[in-house]
Order: C-alpha cells, then structure tokens, then sequence
C-alpha cells in the first residue's frame, strides 16, 4: 500500500504553485515603510527619508530664521547694540586677563566670559557677526535635541519642537542679539539627559548656572534617589572646577555680585508694574537709566524692591515644601518642576528683561515632549506673554520708558499673563504630583464620638 506524502507549497516548483492557486487568490504586496516609521532606514544625511512633518518643521525654522537675522540687519544699530558696543568691549578687557571690574553694567556670572569671548575667535567675520552665528547654531541645536527626544519612546510628542520654532520667532530679532539662546541650549540638552544620564544633566547644569544663574533651578525636580544624587554632585562639581579655573585666570571673577546688591526696581519687572500704574496717580518717583537698564528712583522704590526679594524667598520655600511633599512622579515631572521653579524666580524678580522669554519658552518646549505633562495651559500663556512683550519692546519701549497709560497697560498686561502662568503652573504641578489628604485626616475625634475616655 502507498501512501501519499503532501508536498509543502513552499517547497514547490513556482509553475506549480501558480498552477494550484485558485484564481481568485490575491497577491501578497510588500509595502516599504513609510519614513520614520519602525523599521524604515532613517538617515540624517539623506532629507528624502525624514518624515513629512520634520519637512515642514525645518522648512519653517528656516523661513523664520531668515525673517529674524533681516530684522536684525534691519535694527542693527538699535537690538544689536549691546553686543557690538558692550560685549566687544568687555571681550577686549577680558582677553587683557580681567573681569570688568568697576563696570556697573557687568551683571553676569564668571562663566559668562566664554560667551564673551567666544565670537572674537571665529576668523574673517566680524564680532557680531560671530556672535549671530554661535546664537544660531545654538537654536538649530535646541530644536534638534527636541525632534530626537520624540524618539526616546511611548508617550512623547512633537509639540515641543513647534513649540520653540513658533514661540521664538515672536521675540523677532531679540534672541539673536543676547546670549539666553545658548544658555537655554544647555538647560534643554542638560533636562532631556537627566533621566538616562543624570551625571552628564548635571555637568550641563553647572556649567549653564556658571554662565547665567537660573539654570540650577532645574534640578529641583529630579526624582528622589540615585538620579538626584548624581546630577546634583556632578552638578556642584562641575561648578566648582569652572569657577576655580576661571578665578585663577581672570581678575575680578566675583566682582558682579556687589553691581547685583545695588540693582533697584526694573521698570518690566511685576514691581515695576505696580509703580508704572501708581506714576498715572501722581506717584512722584521717575525713570533713571542705571546699572544697564531703566530702573524706578523715587520714594518706597526701596520697599518694592525688598518686597520683591521676600517674594523671590517665600518661592524657594513653596519650591522646597513642594520637594518635601510630593510623591508622585511621571517622566514629565522633572521637566515640569523645572519650568515651574524659574517661572517663580522670574516673577518674583527685581528685573524681568524681554530676553527672559527664552528661557520659558525652552523650558515650557521640553514640558511639551512628554504627552502627559501638566503644563499646556501654561506653553499658551507663555505664547501670549512673548508676543506682548514684543510689544514693550522694542515697539512700544519709548512709551513704557515716559510712562504713558499705553505704555503702562503693556506692562501690566504683560507681567499679568506672567502671574497667570506662574500661578497655574504651580498648582498643576502641586495637584499632580502632591496626593491629597483624605477628609478628616488627623483630626482629633470629638468626645462622645468615638474618643477613648
């Protein structure tokens, strides 16, 4: 007896499988994967493989990008006049191997002497020009870190990386013309490395607070045990050894906190609001230009001013309570607690400069990576507060200086959306990561009902 052995139809000649197939069989069509998808062959050099909305991504930080440095070649005399007339002047002194002591107008960190100096190495260009380049380059960078952050896993989102393209734009040339941009690339790369490399956010960390102060307010939110230990140690180290080196090689390194102690009330600042609005009164005081910006002379000036530095105290002890209290934690709480934290320094501050914008909005760009941060509301608040600081300066800054109601209700329009988004950001982050007290917790039973006697 035979039996017969079926042949596999893999194993088949292909005329005989054709042969066998029923007519109506359809055809197995291999699609190739679209481009950034799992599994495509996604490469940086090759812009034909990018995904479609990185395409219009970049083409519109491109259009914008120019739109900017021609309004700063337009404005070149007014926006960019601190750079080519201060920052080169304080290059010159500082490569004679001295900080500018006795310069009033020298607010910045010791660390701030790599920013200066920097431009004046580039060959065949000029200082500014130089200085526009670095500034540049240092914005590509952020919004690139931001598009690579997407990728790190479930749960991320491109609206950060939009975030920062569309809310740059509307300082129009300003950011090109100061350094915050770069000082922000470091706080964004330093944030979005802390949770896989907390040594190295750390090392950023220290060296962006050597360079501008705020940076180390983002460290607050790390997450309880070796993450924090790490960044906070790599953090202080990496301070340190700057600070040495640039104390060894420079006169005067420390020379920039006895200008800070003389420092009054800006005329932008939230106190500057209140005297702006108290001058339509009859408030006596005016407008003096000191220690490199407009700032209020006149009588209470000093009791504004020490209020504003008990209100920058009660936010690092609302910081630190926070710290103490919270126990839940997301991937966006970090993040989250970083924008928090310099919103509440910024508020509170004795000066709050257009520039300071960048700063938010790059933080507020890293919140927006992760799906489930706490802080949409507040990216939109921050959008309307760049597009009316705009508006204080340049284009209505003549007003806010003399002190007319337009100049004035800019102020406070502005500094007031500041306080909204402060605000709003604090409680949603408390709301989020503080759990809430069941009723009647910890409170004494009354006699008779269920007290012991």
């Amino acid at each position: 007896m035979v039996t017969e052995v079926p042949t596999a139809v893999g194993l088949e000649e292909p005329s005989k499988v054709r042969d066998t197939a029923p007519p109506s069989a359809p055809k197995e069509v291999r699609l190739a994967p679209l481009p950034g998808a799992p599994g495509s062959r996604l490469r940086w050099y090759r812009p034909r493989t990018w995904p479609r909305d990185w395409l219009i991504l970049v083409a519109y930080w491109s259009a914008s990008r120019l739109l900017m440095l021609a309004l700063l070649r337009q404005g070149h005399d007014h926006i960019a006049a601190e750079v080519h007339v201060l920052y080169r002047r304080w290059d010159e002194q500082l490569r004679g191997g001295s900080f500018p002591i006795g310069d009033v107008s020298w607010q910045y960190p010791p660390g701030a002497a790599f920013v200066m100096i920097a431009p004046g190495l580039v060959p065949r260009i000029s200082y500014l020009q130089a200085f526009v380049l670095l500034m540049l380059v240092s914005d590509a960078v952020v919004l690139l870190a931001l598009v690579l952050a997407v990728h790190r896993g479930r749960g991320r989102s491109p609206a950060g990386a939009w975030m920062w393209a569309l809310a740059l734009p509307l300082l129009l040339s300003l950011p090109f013309a100061r350094y915050d941009v770069l000082v922000t690339g470091l706080a964004v790369l330093a944030l979005l490395a802390l949770p896989t490399r907390p040594r190295l956010g750390g090392t950023l960390v220290g060296l962006a607070a050597v360079i501008k102060v705020w940076p180390v307010l983002t460290v607050l939110g790390t997450p309880r045990g070796r993450t924090t230990r790490g960044a906070w140690l790599a953090l202080t180290a990496s301070a340190g050894v700057l600070l040495l080196m640039l104390a060894t090689a420079f006169r005067g390194a420390f020379a920039f906190l006895f200008a800070q102690q003389e420092r009054g009330v800006e005329i932008e600042s939230m106190g500057g609001a209140v005297l702006h609005a108290a001058r339509l009164f009859g408030w006596p005081g005016e407008v003096k230009h000191q220690y490199g910006s407009f700032e209020f002379v006149g009588p209470y000036v000093s009791s504004v001013a020490a209020a504003s530095l008990l209100l920058t105290a009660a936010a690092f002890a609302w910081l630190l309570l926070w710290r103490v209290r919270a126990r839940r934690w997301t991937d966006a709480t970090p993040y989250d607690a970083a924008l928090a934290a310099v919103l509440l320094f910024t508020t509170t501050s004795r000066v709050i400069s257009p520039q300071y914008l960048i700063w938010l909005i790059g933080l507020a760009a890293v919140c927006l990576t992760v799906e489930r941060t706490t802080q949409r509301p507040v990216a939109v608040l921050l959008l309307l507060v760049a597009a009316v600081t705009t508006i204080d300066y340049p284009l209505f800054f003549s007003a806010v200086v003399g002190g007319s109601w337009q100049g004035t209700a800019v102020v406070v329009v502005r500094d007031g959306l500041l306080l909204a988004a402060t605000l709003l950001s604090c409680v949603r982050l408390w709301r989020a990561t503080v759990p809430r007290r069941p009723r009647g917790a910890g409170r004494l039973p009354r006699p008779g009902h269920g007290a012991a006697p």
